[in-house]
């Protein structure tokens, strides 16, 4: 017998939870943080193995966590509901089989600065992933609102400031990019010296 409504559902809901916080680009510790919890409470949530996620109160409390609603929660819910299980988005669950999602178009971009070296200098063509979110000290494409690209090494997310290194201080220097700023961030993927 399930501990709550549905195994499921509970499941279901947990995995429309991490795409909310996956989208806003956050890990689980840094969401979890923001609600006074850790990486591995906000998991439990995530996994389907806490039935509090069914509660509005929590619902309100972790979507408020990654700058969402309970609202964009249930849309997002019902929107996995009606997608065919065929056109997987992401990671497919098939008990403890994962499958990947098709890969995404490779895009390359070259340095024209020394900004990064030694990670990388002058004239070293980059390949990145566009909508792939970068780990910590991963080199990243940012693509700002105004229509400029930088190229950075990703350090972390605070608030509504992205951190990164990089620029014309070079790599020990830390730089604030304000969130409402930047359209999009991808991961660089591979360094090729063509």
């Amino acid at each position: 017998m399930p501990r709550f409504e549905s195994d499921s559902d509970a499941l279901r809901l947990g995995e429309a939870l991490a795409a909310l916080r996956r989208a806003r680009g956050l890990s689980q510790a840094e969401a979890g943080a923001r609600v006074g919890m850790t990486s591995q409470g906000w998991g439990l949530y995530e996994a389907g193995k806490r039935p509090g996620l069914f509660r509005p109160d929590v619902q309100r409390r972790l979507t408020g966590a990654v700058d969402a609603t309970p609202e964009a929660l249930a849309l997002l819910l019902s929107d996995a509901s009606a997608r065919s299980p065929s056109t997987p988005d992401g990671l497919e669950s098939a008990g403890r089989d994962f499958a990947a999602a098709a890969p995404t178009a490779l895009r390359r971009v070259q340095l024209s600065t020394d900004d990064l070296a030694p990670w990388a200098a002058s004239g070293v063509t980059l390949e990145y992933a566009p909508g792939r979110w970068p780990r910590r000290d991963q080199g990243c494409v940012i693509d700002l609102a105004d229509g400029a690209r930088l190229i950075r090494i990703y350090d972390r997310s605070e608030g509504e400031d992205l951190i990164v290194r990089g620029g014309p201080g070079g790599l020990s220097v830390e730089e604030r990019l304000p969130r409402a700023r930047i359209r999009a961030v991808s991961a660089v993927v591979a360094r090729l010296d063509l």
